[in-house]
C-alpha cells in the first residue's frame, strides 16, 4: 500500500482538480506574461532598438483596434455559446446514467483547457488592444503582441475542433463506463496493495482486540462537528495526535460515509486524552458534499452500479449498458481477490497502534456489486448469465475460501431469482447451465487443493 503521504497527495491532486477556475487562471497568468514579453519587444522596435521580422503584421492603429475588437468579441462569444450547449447536452445524458456525470465533465483536463485557452486568449487580445496608444513617433501599435494574438485564436480555433470532438466522445456510454473503471482500478491499487497490520508477533503494546474491548468499555465519544460526507482521513497526522497524548482512536466510520453532526466520528481511549484530540481532530479529517475515490473504493463501485441500474429501469431498458457495466465491475473485482487487504490498523515509529480505523472488506463490495444489479434484472435472463460469467471470471483468479464462498453465495442467488422471475423455460435452462459451469469450477479448484502432491 502506498503511504499516507501519497495518498494524502492524491486527495490534494483530485480537489484541485475539481474544478473549472484552477487551469483558466494559470493559462491567463500566462497569457499575461507572454503580453508582457511581447510588449517589451514591440516598445524596442518602437523606439528603433529592434527590427521586427518580416512575418510581423503591419498596419494602423485604427485597423488594429479593429482586428482585435472583432477577435475579442468573437471568443467570449464562442466561449458562452459553446460550452451553454456542452452543459445543456451533457445534462440531458447524466439523466440515462447519473447526475455524477457533470462532475466528470468538470475534472476532465481537456475541458479545462479549451476554456483556459479560450480565456487567456481574450484577456491577451484585451491587454493588447489596450496598449494601442499614442507616441513621440506616431500611435504606437504593438505589431508583433498583435500578430501573436491572432496566432493564438488559430490555436483557439483548434482547440473548438477538439473539444466537440473530445465531448463527443466523452459523452459516449461505453466512454463514460470505461473512465469509471479505470478510476476505480487506480484506487483499488493505491488503497490496497498490502496489508501494514499485523496483531501478532509485530510492533509493541496491546493487540488490536484488546484495544477495541478497551475502546468499548470506556472510550470517550467525539462528535461530528458538521454533517457531510467523510472524504479524506490524514491517518498520519491521527497517529501524532494520537501519540502526543499517548492515546488510540477507533474511527467507526470510512470515507464514503455520510456523517450526521452530533454523530460518532471517534472514540478514544483512555478518555482523558479526548480533550486533546478533540482539539486537533479536524486537522485530521476532511468533510464535504460529496463522494471522492481517493480512500472511497466503494464509491466507484457505486457509479458503476448506478449506470447499469437505470439501464434496467423500464424508462430506460438498456439492457447492453447494464451488461458493459457488469464487465467493468468484474474486471475490477479481480483486482482485489488476491493480495487486496485494506490497513485497518496504523502505528506509531515505535510500532505501538495508535488507529483502528474501518474499512470495507471484500465480502460487502461483491454485495454492492451484485446484488442491487440482480434486483433490478428481475425477468432479464441475459444480465443475469454476464453477472454468472462475471463471477466465473472472479472466481478463477480467487483462491481464499471465505472468498469463494461469497461468490458461490451470489451466483447462487442469481439462480434463485432466475427461478422466480424468467417465465420462459428455455431461458431459465440458459441460466442455469451458466450456473452449474460455475459451481464446476468451483468443484474443479477444491479436487485440486485436496489432491496428493506428486
Amino acid at each position: 500500500m502506498r503511504g499516507g503521504a501519497l495518498l494524502e497527495a492524491d486527495w490534494r491532486r483530485e480537489t484541485l482538480r475539481t474544478n473549472l477556475w484552477l487551469v483558466p487562471v494559470a493559462e491567463a497568468l500566462c497569457a499575461t506574461g507572454l503580453f508582457a514579453l511581447t510588449l517589451l519587444l514591440d516598445r524596442s522596435a518602437y523606439d528603433g532598438r529592434f527590427a521586427l521580422p518580416t512575418w510581423v503584421l503591419s498596419g494602423t492603429a485604427d485597423a488594429a483596434r479593429q482586428i482585435l475588437t472583432t477577435v475579442a468579441a468573437a471568443i467570449i462569444t464562442v466561449v458562452g455559446l459553446v460550452f451553454s450547449i456542452t452543459i445543456v447536452a451533457l445534462t440531458l445524458a447524466s439523466t440515462q446514467f447519473g447526475p455524477r456525470m457533470l462532475r466528470n465533465f468538470i475534472r476532465d483536463r481537456g475541458t479545462q483547457l479549451t476554456l483556459g485557452t479560450f480565456v487567456a486568449t481574450f484577456i491577451y487580445t484585451v491587454l493588447v488592444l489596450v496598449a494601442i496608444s499614442p507616441g513621440p513617433h506616431g500611435d504606437f501599435v504593438p505589431h508583433l503582441s498583435i500578430t501573436v494574438a491572432l496566432a493564438l485564436t488559430l490555436v483557439d480555433l483548434a482547440m473548438l475542433i477538439y473539444f466537440i470532438n473530445h465531448i463527443a466522445t466523452m459523452i459516449q456510454l461505453p466512454q463514460v463506463i470505461a473512465g469509471i473503471a479505470g478510476d476505480l482500478a487506480r484506487a483499488i491499487e493505491a488503497q490496497g496493495g498490502a496489508d501494514a497490520e499485523v496483531d501478532a508477533g509485530a510492533g509493541s503494546g496491546p493487540t488490536r482486540e484488546v484495544l477495541l474491548g478497551r475502546i468499548t468499555g470506556s472510550g470517550a465519544v467525539i462528535p461530528t462537528p458538521a454533517s457531510g460526507y467523510l472524504q479524506y482521513i490524514r491517518h498520519e497526522r491521527l497517529i501524532r495526535i494520537a501519540a502526543k497524548s499517548d492515546a488510540v482512536l477507533h474511527l467507526p466510520y470510512r470515507p464514503g460515509h455520510f456523517l450526521v453532526q452530533g454523530q460518532p466520528l471517534a472514540v478514544v481511549w483512555p478518555p482523558e486524552a479526548a480533550a486533546h484530540v478533540a482539539h486537533h481532530l479536524a486537522r485530521g479529517q476532511v468533510t464535504g458534499p460529496y463522494r471522492t475515490l481517493t480512500q472511497d473504493v466503494s464509491f466507484g463501485v457505486d457509479q458503476l452500479v448506478e449506470i447499469a441500474i437505470r439501464a434496467l429501469s423500464p424508462a430506460v431498458n438498456d439492457t447492453f449498458t447494464a451488461m458493459t457495466c457488469i464487465d467493468w465491475l468484474g474486471d475490477c473485482l479481480c483486482r482485489i481477490t488476491t493480495g487486496w487487504h485494506p490497513q485497518h490498523v496504523h502505528r506509531d515509529p515505535r510500532g505501538r497502534i495508535r488507529v483502528i480505523a474501518y474499512q470495507a472488506d471484500y465480502d460487502r463490495l461483491v454485495q454492492r456489486a451484485f446484488e442491487k444489479i440482480r434486483q433490478s434484472a428481475l425477468g432479464n435472463p441475459a444480465v443475469m448469465i454476464r453477472q454468472l460469467d462475471a463471477l466465473y471470471k472472479i472466481l478463477e483468479q480467487t483462491s481464499m475460501p471465505d472468498r469463494r464462498q461469497v461468490l458461490l453465495d451470489q451466483a447462487a442467488m442469481i439462480q434463485r431469482a432466475c427461478q422466480a422471475s424468467v417465465p420462459e423455460e428455455a431461458d431459465r435452462q440458459d441460466v442455469l447451465r451458466r450456473y452449474q459451469v460455475l459451481l464446476a469450477l468451483d468443484d474443479d479448484t477444491d479436487q485440486g487443493r485436496l489432491a496428493p502432491e506428486d
